[in-house]
């Protein structure tokens, strides 16, 4: 036995796999990149017993063909490293959707287990598998774990370390009720040597494959997927064995492998499935009006504006104990500044600056946590994936796949992961497009600005305004995908492949850990990021030229300002102090709310007093509803935050693509305010 085994942990996105490698490996885990490309892998070190282990945490993919950079990279490294064992990690709660690629994998031919995650899901839905029949139907030992409750790991290693060199099991036990022995033709029995066994026409097609792989190249390790790959026409295998096969194989027969991979996992889910039937039920009759093809999107938007209602009445609510505790801090602070007899300098840097700028943020707290809370209420119990086969019509006509529309989904929480999320793209064109048009999504950033502008000048049509920009970012992402679509695009086929999840109960813990991480990463953000910019500001508009300055209007700010104005003046934001603060919210588009506190020295921006004492000060410069609205919009649509550009120049490996973007969003964000204001004007 090698003094090191190599277990690679494979499956779906989202399948516990990460949790159960995180459960092995602990702290003992390093994070790198693939070689030349940006999509991560994990590598941990684990001891069991007197055995020691080399885990590999693959990225999510949900088949083998080599579509996307997961798939293909995650398939090089089965076949061309020295793995010793596959580890399936299988959403138990979803068997049918995962066991597609565990069919794949088993054709591989190198020793697999198969660890069904997320039984207590399962157990829930009042559903049962059989875990003496899997194992006979797939052929490879089936494990039953819990990656969250840290239960079969164990057995999961030891089962791992005595099967190391076996490939699948050959006692299989397979019923076919409407197919006796006489009607097979073929000339083997396959059903007593391979789990998945296709119609005679294409078992004869992979032996005849097989025979001329075998002939050239000797012999080839897996010959049979080898063989099934090639009657596929992929073209990584046909480059790496190039064969002559005119006469043998007349067209791609993808399709029909599929369908008969889909056939066997029916066959599957029926004899080892107990009590689907009712759930399943239950699920078609809610897909029957969540999917629909008329009334799906509609019922989308609508659930999206109950989000910002609640979002704003609950969020609100609450966001009035967090004014109050800011207001006494910062008297609390300013009367201490004093009583130590603290400079001016000082007391100004710390109530003026670092405490109206992060402390107005900290304010929109409540509103945050809402927000994320419900997109991860819908995200658990299985809708979000119903909105991305819902808009697949409406992407296919941009030239784009439904599954362009995951990432753009992502954007509503966090432009960064959105952007990370086109590696699932199939090609370079299409996550090009989709990178361009991701960050016109309203991520949590910005809802600060909505709702202090808002709340300000929109009153009871507050929710409205604000739900408004989302449907802008959407409306503008199609729009600017349709005009820059190749037109031979159009109806190409980008089809979205997806398996729809059973809708289930959203699990609370879940639901809160998510929750919980986002508003952790709102906190560093405004201990980090935005304290920083708080500061910035504070200097660029307390010092000009001839040094520190009680006016602001001769700082250097003020001096950038007044020179962009002018080009920011058809849309009615011509003021020196709003370009100021859309300069810095490429640093973060909260830190907009957080300048308008520094620049107009209003130390709780975000209370009543304050927004009044805001839009009384705007009011003075004739800014009012219409500008505000302008403001929105410009807020939603231009330069992304400086960590999406860095993270749009790590996919794109491009600095001129990424200038491009920066530029090409700037303008649209120009655009679209001016428009609206202008013609605005005409009618108010």
């Amino acid at each position: 036995m090698r003094e090191e085994l190599q277990v690679g942990f494979v499956g779906n996105p989202n399948c516990g796999k990460t949790t159960l490698f995180n459960a092995y490996t602990g702290a003992n885990l390093k994070v790198a990149n693939w070689p030349g490309v940006t999509v991560e892998k994990k590598e941990g070190a684990f001891k069991y017993h007197d055995h020691k282990f080399k885990l590999v945490d693959l990225p999510g993919i949900y088949s083998l063909t080599s579509y996307t950079m997961e798939e293909r990279l995650t398939r090089e490294y089965i076949l061309d490293s020295n793995v010793d064992v596959i580890v399936n990690v299988v959403d138990a709660s979803s068997l049918e959707r995962n066991l597609y690629l565990t069919l794949q994998l088993i054709e591989l031919g190198k020793p697999i287990i198969l660890a069904l995650n997320m039984m207590d899901i399962v157990e829930e839905r009042g559903m049962e598998i059989d875990l003496h029949r899997l194992p006979e139907m797939l052929g490879v030992p089936v494990i039953p774990v819990s990656a969250r409750k840290k239960t079969g790991l164990d057995i999961l290693m030891h089962t791992v370390s005595h099967h190391k060199d076996k490939g699948f099991d050959h006692n299989l036990e397979h019923h076919h009720a409407n197919l006796s022995i006489k009607e097979i033709r073929h000339k083997h029995q396959h059903h007593n040597e391979y789990p998945v066994v296709y119609s005679d026409e294409i078992e004869d097609k992979i032996d005849e494959v097989s025979e001329l792989l075998h002939s050239k190249y000797g012999n080839v390790n897996n010959l049979r997927w080898h063989a099934i790959k090639i009657l596929e026409l992929d073209q990584g295998i046909l480059e790496k064995y190039p064969l002559k096969l005119t006469g043998v194989v007349d067209h791609s027969y993808e399709s029909e492998i599929i369908n008969q991979k889909y056939d066997f996992i029916e066959e599957i889910i029926e004899e080892v499935l107990v009590n689907k039937s009712k759930k399943s039920e239950a699920t078609d009759r809610i897909d029957g009006i969540l999917t629909h093809r008329y009334l799906g999107l509609p019922i989308f938007l609508g659930i999206m504006a109950l989000i910002f209602l609640l979002t704003f009445q609950i969020g609100d609510f609450l966001k009035g104990g967090f004014e109050v505790a800011l207001d006494a801090f910062s008297v609390t602070t300013l009367n201490f500044l004093v009583k130590i007899n603290a400079s001016d300098f000082v007391t100004s840097l710390i109530v003026d600056g670092i405490i109206a700028g992060v402390g107005g943020i900290l304010t929109f707290l409540p509103n945050i946590f809402i927000l994320f809370l419900a997109l991860a209420y819908l995200e658990d119990s299985g809708y979000m994936a119903r909105v991305a086969y819902v808009m697949d019509g409406i992407m296919g006509k941009l030239g784009l796949s439904g599954r362009a529309f995951i990432p753009m989904l992502l954007g509503f929480g966090c432009t960064v992961p959105a952007i990370m999320a086109s590696r699932s793209l199939e090609n370079m064109q299409d996550r090009r497009k989709t990178i361009l048009v991701t960050p016109f999504m309203s991520c949590s950033a910005r809802l600060p600005i909505y709702v202090l502008f808002s709340e300000m000048f929109f009153e009871d049509m507050a929710v409205v305004a604000a739900f408004s920009m989302y449907l802008i970012g959407i409306v503008v992402a199609i729009i600017v995908a349709y005009v820059m679509k190749d037109r031979k695009e159009l109806n190409a086929g980008n089809t979205l492949l997806i398996e729809l999840p059973e809708y289930k109960s959203p699990n609370v813990r879940t639901i809160l850990i998510y929750a919980w991480e986002k508003v952790k990463e709102y906190l560093t953000k405004a201990g980090t990021t935005i304290f920083a910019a708080s500061v910035v500001i504070w200097f660029v508009l307390n010092f000009g030229p001839s040094g520190m300055v009680s006016d602001m209007s001769q700082s250097f700010g003020a001096i950038i300002g007044k020179a962009i104005a002018p080009v920011l003046a058809p849309a009615g934001l011509g003021l020196w102090q709003i370009v100021v603060a859309l300069i810095s919210g490429v640093a973060a588009k909260e830190v907009v709310v957080s300048s308008f506190s520094v620049l107009f020295e209003i130390n709780n921006i975000t209370s009543p007093d304050g927004m009044t004492s805001l839009m009384g000060i705007l009011g003075q410069y004739g800014f009012g509803a219409l500008n505000a609205y302008s403001l929105m919009v410009f807020s939603l649509l231009y330069i992304p935050c400086v960590a999406t550009i860095g993270v749009i120049q790590r996919e794109m490996r491009s600095i001129k693509w990424t200038v491009f973007t920066v530029v090409f969003q700037l303008g649209v964000a120009l655009l679209m305010s001016t428009l609206i204001y202008q013609i605005g004007s005409l009618f108010l």
